[in-house]
């Protein structure tokens, strides 16, 4: 099913074959555990398949129907977003870092397995995320002429090819001025009184720089004012996402989050509960919400799918 049949659905619907269409992706990716290494092959598929509510990879899709962006990009996107995000969490639970036996319901990948598989697992994962952004050309040129002209004037005037456009938006966002670089920011304030600007930068790397490039890679064909929508949108929701993650970590039980409940405030790491309080973090997310919207408001219902991930992010148990 490609990106346009799937306009005219309701949203929970597009939401389950969006989900099945990246699982069976990520399925046929992934080596199988009979394949050697055998034990690392079957770390990587615990760690990587059934893999929660997929919001990144929904992400992808919705501004890929925004875009107007082909198949193949939309689905390289989703599935290098989800096995980069899929590697994160394996190193995060480790000892080393967040320290957690317990991952979606179900032990942590260096639980089932142990350390030293663990850490290979989130290497491969990630070097994974990079072979299916590289292996294949993933653009589908126009046929009609005078549409493939404006195309190429499109690549020119970027300076690189989109494809390596995807691969440099997901690169920066997962390395020491993204995703990696907000880990460490992370492990470096536990105990400290950080402001709520200090917090932000923090999360803004950590969680908003791969939802981010989720959101940003299938825009890489698509005019210079809807990327500039796409990345005030990007911004925003990715702060809304974490500082829901973080008045669930305290409302929400550990069999409806499937990871440990309360752990970042047991562990004395800054949140925005513990920054701003829970009732203000709640107002804070729905600021964060509404500011969303604002950055698709032109756009109708070509920003639909995208609207209604606001929401689910906004509504999501865990």
């Amino acid at each position: 099913m490609t990106v346009l049949d799937t306009i005219d659905l309701d949203f929970s619907a597009w939401v389950k074959i969006k989900q099945a269409h990246i699982e069976n992706i990520l399925n046929s990716l992934l080596p199988l555990e009979t394949l050697a290494p055998q034990k690392l092959h079957s770390a990587m598929r615990y760690s990587a398949l059934n893999g929660g509510k997929r919001v990144r990879a929904l992400l992808s899709y919705a501004a890929a129907e925004f875009c107007n962006a082909n198949e193949n990009i939309a689905d390289a996107a989703a599935c290098a977003v989800e096995l980069i995000h899929a590697y994160s969490l394996v190193h995060d639970d480790m000892p080393c870092m967040d320290d957690d036996d317990l991952r979606r319901g179900k032990p942590s990948c260096h639980k089932q397995y142990d350390d030293a598989t663990a850490l290979l697992v989130g290497d491969a994962l990630q070097s994974l995320a990079f072979e299916v952004l590289s292996t294949k050309n993933l653009m589908v040129l126009p046929s009609n002429e005078k549409d493939l002209t404006s195309f190429y004037r499109h690549i020119s005037a970027n300076e690189s090819h989109p494809q390596i456009q995807m691969l440099s938006i997901l690169a920066k966002a997962s390395g020491s001025l993204g995703m990696a670089g907000g880990q460490a920011i992370d492990l470096t304030s536990v105990g400290k009184p950080l402001k709520q600007a200090e917090l932000e930068n923090m999360h803004q790397l950590k969680t908003g720089a791969l939802i981010q490039a989720a959101i940003l890679m299938t825009s890489v064909t698509s005019t210079p004012e809807k990327i500039v929508a796409l990345r005030a949108f990007a911004d925003t929701i990715g702060l809304a996402f974490q500082v829901i993650d973080d008045i669930l970590d305290v409302e929400a039980d550990t069999e409806t989050l499937g990871k440990t409940a309360g752990k970042d405030v047991n562990s004395n790491k800054p949140t925005y509960v513990t920054v701003l309080g829970l009732d203000a973090a709640k107002l804070h997310a729905q600021a964060l919400h509404y500011k969303a919207l604002k950055a698709l408001q032109a756009y109708g219902s070509e920003a639909l799918r995208l609207r209604e991930l606001a929401s689910f992010i906004m509504q999501r148990s865990y």
